[in-house]
């Protein structure tokens, strides 16, 4: 009955202000007095750090060349009529049935979506704020319905095609054009107009420059929407999908790391309160970037090896970092990529994690009634027709204890743990913790074995990685990546404040004994002897053949994860995880913490079980003497064997049948690895 109520009144509501709105009268009261005027003068705006200091300044001039409706041809004014407002040249500047819609969303309880006319826009863009709002709305609907009364539908997508944001500073449909194709509107061919037409909606997610997979699926969507509205035929649509895209190479790539955090702050500020605001507006636009810590992220970059540089001209590999604080969900420091592109792989780069994922598996158990000293037999199987996963290694380890296995990154035990507890429970756990990217049904699903290994469907991103290691570090509390904390008009008007949104998704118990065996990677498993000199957790990742390397650790007051790995997807010399990735955590680590009190992990009242003596099967040890035989310095052998593992690639699922009986020596496999650096727990001198 309640329902049903809210519903009538709901569309009462509708109904009348659509009804008013039609008055054309009542229109020129909220319309500016003078249309063609800009009475404020523009401001630049000013990004603040988490210390309230001045770190970014905006240019307040305009890109902007404007062009009459004669130089724009119709296949690029009708693919933007094709995606934002199909109903153009037959409503009188609304849609009444988009913007009940919009209405009902909002009188709901949610935010105000979809619904906006091109004209709407025009009105929006040029005289209102972007304030989500009823009222706002409402200003929106008489502003469009006098632009309607007072100009032609030419006219008003004319004003609107040089109004529009595309990015990077560049307004209106000409300046747009030059700069991603280097050419006027009047030379664009179908397959550009809908590249560019696809910016829009969001200047930064869809530009072409910082997201290409996503500004290609919607260009894609441009171009089909063209077909549906009789704009272009099936075959011309064909031809834009397939061309081969070519942009301007003329712009300037600012190779400041920094510009990666500033990217993904401007699309935020941008979707809350609109393009002209940040530009022209002098906003006051406050994030959680720490400056010291920043530095740390960008000095730490001197351990990535320059391999090759590729068409891109961008030096490989590439790397990302992400750091976050894991009580608040505050992003800290982020760098992603070596400052030659526009392209945010901390945010965007979705890669194998390798080993990495291996903590989720272990958490999940220790859920489901497993301890750290719970004994799991490592040893050969067939886990599926034709499917022999092997030990980085090349080895059988008999009976080892969970701590051992995940300490070590044996793949066995890790594969036969997840069919024990169920793929299911893990994947679940792992969205709860803030993954987005994996499949959890249909063909490609990552609810499968080779999941335990870090072998999915897509991957993961750093930051989200950065995060979900934070729940271990809170003891099982999520907090949400947070990087903008307010937006502040140059009145003084809070526009936008952010969130937190912390919530428990794994209990106190598992998460803490899950860092408690995590502590021991840095102790004596595959990040073995690089310590930061307080408390720390963290696992290596590698993936087969050597394509992407991780390192993702915590403290207390800090979780970061570090990728490094090339663009195009070739295999690195022999990359590992505690090469690279490590090497560049640890030195940021370090540096990041030099202030910050030295700090345990929250003991939540478990106690740790001792590890328990194991007695292998007589075969079994057979099996490792004669695994030992090639080993020629029995102490040697010893001493790396327990470091083994930190050299070794996570192994994803590979067809094999058992360990080669030809296996190098340890010595031999130690000089193919990169070498670490001398290992220091003090801050480097600036």
């Amino acid at each position: 009955m309640l329902k049903a109520l809210k519903f009538l009144v709901i569309c009462i509501i509708c109904l009348m202000i659509m009804g008013v709105s039609v008055l054309y009268g009542f229109s020129s009261l909220f319309a500016p007095p003078n249309m063609d005027e800009t009475l404020i003068p523009d401001a630049a705006s000013q990004f603040y750090d988490i210390n309230g200091n001045v770190i970014y300044t905006t240019l307040s001039e305009e890109r902007r060349v404007p062009v009459t409706i004669d130089k724009i041809p119709k296949h690029v004014q009708k693919a933007f009529i094709a995606i934002e407002d199909n109903r153009f040249y037959e409503h009188s500047g609304i849609d009444y049935r988009g913007t009940a819609r919009a209405l009902v969303s909002t009188l709901s309880g949610h935010e105000v979506q979809g619904g906006s006319t091109i004209t709407q826009q025009l009105a929006k863009n040029a005289f209102l704020t972007q304030e989500r709002s009823i009222v706002r709305k409402i200003k929106e609907a008489f502003i469009a319905k006098e632009l309607e009364h007072k100009y032609t539908k030419d006219e008003i997508l004319t004003m609107y095609l040089n109004r529009i944001y595309f990015g990077q500073g560049a307004y209106g449909i000409e300046s747009a054009s030059l700069y991603y194709f280097d050419k006027h509107v009047q030379n664009l061919d179908i397959a550009e107009a809908a590249t560019l037409a696809a910016i829009p909606k969001s200047p930064n997610y869809y530009n072409p420059f910082e997201n290409p997979k996503e500004s290609k699926k919607r260009q894609e969507l441009v171009i089909d929407q063209m077909v549906k509205y009789g704009f272009i035929n099936a075959d011309q649509a064909a031809q834009a999908k397939a061309k081969k895209m070519v942009y301007s190479t003329n712009h300037k790539v600012n190779n400041d790391p920094r510009g990666y955090f500033f990217d993904m702050i401007i699309q935020k500020v941008i979707q809350e309160v609109g393009a002209d605001a940040l530009y022209k507006g002098g906003l006051k636009i406050y994030t959680t970037l720490d400056m010291d810590m920043q530095k740390a992220a960008e000095k730490a970059m001197h351990h990535l090896p320059n391999y090759y540089t590729d068409n891109k001209k961008l030096t490989q590999p590439q790397m990302a970092l992400a750091a976050v604080d894991p009580k608040t969900g505050y992003v800290k420091a982020m760098i992603g990529g070596r400052g030659q592109d526009k392209f945010n792989r901390a945010t965007l780069a979705v890669r194998q994690p390798g080993s990495a994922f291996k903590p989720f598996v272990y958490l999940t158990a220790m859920q489901n009634g497993f301890t750290p000293a719970s004994i799991i037999e490592d040893k050969e199987e067939e886990f599926a027709p034709g499917w022999k996963p092997q030990n980085s290694d090349l080895q059988w380890h008999g009976k080892v204890s969970l701590r051992t296995a995940l300490k070590r990154s044996i793949n066995i035990p890790t594969i036969k743990l997840a069919r024990e507890v169920g793929v299911d429970k893990i994947v679940a756990n792992v969205e709860k913790m803030g993954i987005t990217t994996l499949v959890d049904s249909g063909a490609y699903s990552d609810t499968n074995l080779a999941m335990s290994l870090g072998g999915l469907s897509k991957g993961v991103n750093p930051l989200e990685m950065a995060s979900a290691y934070g729940v271990l570090a809170t003891n099982g509390l999520y907090s949400k990546p947070i990087a903008l904390l307010k937006i502040v008009d140059r009145d003084g008007k809070l526009l936008y404040q952010a969130k937190t949104q912390t919530k428990r998704v794994v209990d106190a118990t598992s998460a803490y004994l899950t860092t408690n065996m995590l502590e021991d990677v840095l102790v004596s498993g595959t990040a073995g002897g690089m310590g930061i000199g307080r408390p720390a957790a963290g696992k290596t990742g590698t993936t087969d053949t050597y394509i992407d390397a991780w390192f993702v650790g915590y403290t207390p007051d800090l979780s970061t994860a570090v990728w490094v790995g090339d663009d195009n997807n070739k295999p690195m010399q022999r990359m590992y995880g505690s090469g690279a990735p490590l090497s560049i955590w640890h030195e940021f680590m370090i540096n990041a913490l030099a202030s910050t009190p030295r700090t345990g992990f929250s003991n939540p009242g478990v106690a740790i079980p001792t590890e328990p003596e194991i007695k292998q099967d007589e075969e079994e040890k057979d099996k490792d003497k004669e695994q030992s035989k090639d080993t020629k310095d029995a102490k040697t052998s010893e001493k790396a064997e327990t470091k083994a593992p930190a050299t070794a690639p996570a192994q994803a699922p590979t067809v094999g049948t058992k360990p080669s009986s030809q296996k190098k020596s340890m010595k031999a496999r130690i000089s193919e690895i990169m070498g670490k650096p001398t290992v220091s727990t003090q801050p480097t001198k600036n």
